[in-house]
């Protein structure tokens, strides 16, 4: 059984490598609460809320430049 794990996380972490870049981020201490606490109010994962964040942020930055 052991070995079936170790063989699945493998094919996890060779497939995220493939398909994904990590981001680490850091925030000061109650952040990570802070972020939970939001995405579980919109039934989203940690991630997908910063994600989303992220992306509306490029939005509203691009828009605004061409306006300008």
């Amino acid at each position: 059984m052991e070995k079936q794990g170790k063989a699945s996380t493998r094919a996890k972490d060779k497939y995220n490598a493939a398909n994904y870049d990590q981001i680490k981020i850091w925030g000061k201490k109650g952040d990570r609460d802070r972020i939970d606490e939001a995405a579980k109010k919109n039934n989203m994962s940690r991630n997908a809320f910063i994600m989303e964040a992220i992306e509306e942020k490029i939005k509203r930055e691009a828009e605004k430049a061409t306006e300008e």
